[in-house]
């Protein structure tokens, strides 16, 4: 196989000697970071920016770019091409390769001898297809089947991945189906010659899935040329713009590219004009009487004792956290106390029966928003036992102002959860906000969310409350003010600085301390 590869190479057109190694990056996997990484810069694939507007509603979709042609016609190469010409900051690149449907015993046979046809739109799922870029287009999380080309199989894992600016999407039966069309904002077909496709498939499935050539050709003949012939190239007429050569035709992809952009830059005038997101928060739902969702821990003297130690700036750091840490366990103490429990018996072990109450929901989740919130977990932990953990970066974008995930890590099956979102601070409810759209994106009940935090004002109360009616708000005080740079007032200062002990950025505010740059 290696000889024979080594062979290929020699016939493989010189344009492409001058390309990269080809990568078909299609979406983060499990182990993989978040990120698309390109000679010029590193592009996050699994993020997003909000995308909602202070109602909690949807603002806009993403723009879907599909990529058909032939079977190693240089639909990846051309979309990475894309990508780096585009400088958008978020992009997903998504391969109709993952969406293979999961053959039988008999069609494994098949397979195994170069029999089976997975160049015919049969062997596509177009329903998870149609499925997965809806929810992508919404900005939603979504999980992507993992193909294993040497066994013809789906493997166990599962990759998961958000919408973005741009989500692109390429492969040979990209524009095969009628409701797929809708999807696409803009349909490419790159279109090589076929002399070119086969040896490059030649060379593919010779050094990537450990294919002879006798198999390889016979399938070519047999299933691949036919299929092209038959399904691929008509759906050329559907194109909006055919690029001939593929990735050698650099003024197609400008033109591309160009259009993307102006694209891209309406729906950015448009939210400039309607939407400037913190500040939309700042000026809504005020002079309101607080939400019944809210619960505030009860003000004893020993809790504005510790109020008044973690709020004195003269505090070290010491105190500062030790006071901080006891304040976060009467608050998740608070928050355990209001989740639904059911009346159950047990036998003390004098024999005697007592009547109790036990949690009755399925599992407990905590959610820290980085950096600030990871403060709380060991509290969480401490109370309650076998607790999952998961973490979410949010950060704001410094040009827009609006708060973008950049990471995130949640347990299993965590729709099934009641989730503790945690973080120390909340001012403007933006990052807050964000967070809960997330755990919403990933199927967890609004009314299963309980949003904690030490210390919040009463417009990032109001904020979340509106946005998202039925998640229930918990902290130890509220505050009255948010100042011109959305600090709470009297407020805390920046908690994570103080606890971490780190020099904060004059330009920094309570709302979260990782919502900054």
């Amino acid at each position: 196989s290696s000889s024979s590869a080594e062979s290929l190479d020699r016939l493989y057109p010189a344009v492409a000697s001058t390309k990269p190694p080809r990568k078909r990056t299609t979406s983060q996997c499990k182990s993989e970071p978040p990120l698309l990484r390109t000679s010029k810069r590193t592009i996050y694939t699994a993020g997003r920016p909000p995308w909602y507007n202070e109602h909690g509603t949807q603002s806009k979709e993403a723009f879907v770019i599909g990529l058909g042609g032939g079977s190693a016609s240089g639909k990846t190469t051309v979309a990475t091409m894309i990508i780096e010409a585009l400088d958008v900051p978020w992009v997903v690149l998504l391969s109709m390769d993952s969406f293979y449907k999961v053959l039988t015993k008999q069609q494994q046979e098949q397979a195994a001898s170069n029999d089976f046809n997975f160049d015919h739109p049969d062997a596509f799922d177009f329903d998870l297809i149609i499925a997965t870029l809806k929810k992508l287009k919404q900005g939603k999380s979504v999980k992507i089947p993992i193909y294993d080309f040497t066994t013809h199989s789906r493997k166990k894992e599962w990759k998961t991945l958000y919408g973005a600016n741009v989500i692109i999407f390429e492969g040979i039966m990209a524009f095969a189906d009628k409701e797929l069309l809708k999807l696409l904002d803009l349909k490419i077909f790159v279109d090589t010659d076929s002399d070119i496709r086969l040896v490059r498939r030649l060379r593919r499935d010779i050094s990537e899935r450990g294919r002879d050539i006798e198999g390889v050709i016979k399938q070519y003949n047999k299933f691949v040329k036919p299929a092209f012939d038959q399904y691929i190239q008509p759906t050329m007429r559907l194109a909006d713009i055919v690029v001939p050569r593929g990735s050698g035709n650099t003024v197609a992809i400008d033109l591309i590219v160009q259009h993307v952009h102006s694209q891209l830059e309406e729906v950015r005038d448009l939210l400039t004009m309607c939407l400037v997101f913190r500040a939309a928060l700042a000026s809504a739902h005020q002079c309101h009487p607080l939400p019944q969702t809210l619960s505030v821990l009860k003000s004893t003297p020993q809790v504005r004792g510790m109020h008044t130690i973690i709020r004195n700036k003269e505090t070290s750091r010491d105190e500062f956290i030790f006071y901080s840490k006891r304040l976060m366990r009467l608050l998740i103490e608070h928050a355990l106390s209001l989740l639904p429990f059911q009346s159950c018996t047990v036998q003390t072990p004098q024999g005697h029966d007592y009547e109790g109450r036990t949690y009755s929901g399925k599992q407990i989740t905590g959610v820290s928003i980085l950096r600030a919130g990871e403060t709380m977990e060991p509290a969480l932990r401490a109370v309650c036992k076998d607790v999952r953990i998961g973490t979410i970066l949010i950060q704001t974008n410094c040009n827009t102002g609006e708060p973008e995930l950049h990471y995130l890590r949640l347990p299993k099956d965590i729709s099934e959860d009641h989730v503790i979102l945690m973080d120390c601070t909340v001012s403007t409810g933006a990052a807050a906000m964000m967070a809960v759209r997330v755990l919403l994106d990933h199927d967890v009940p609004e009314d299963k969310i309980f949003l904690l935090s030490l210390l919040m004002a009463e417009m990032g109360v109001h904020s979340v409350a509106y946005a998202f009616p039925r998640v229930k708000i918990i902290t130890t005080a509220v505050d009255k003010k948010v100042n011109d740079l959305f600090r709470i007032i009297p407020g805390i200062g920046n908690f994570g600085d103080r606890y971490f002990g780190t020099d904060a950025p004059p330009d920094w505010s309570d709302d979260e301390d990782a919502l900054s740059t």
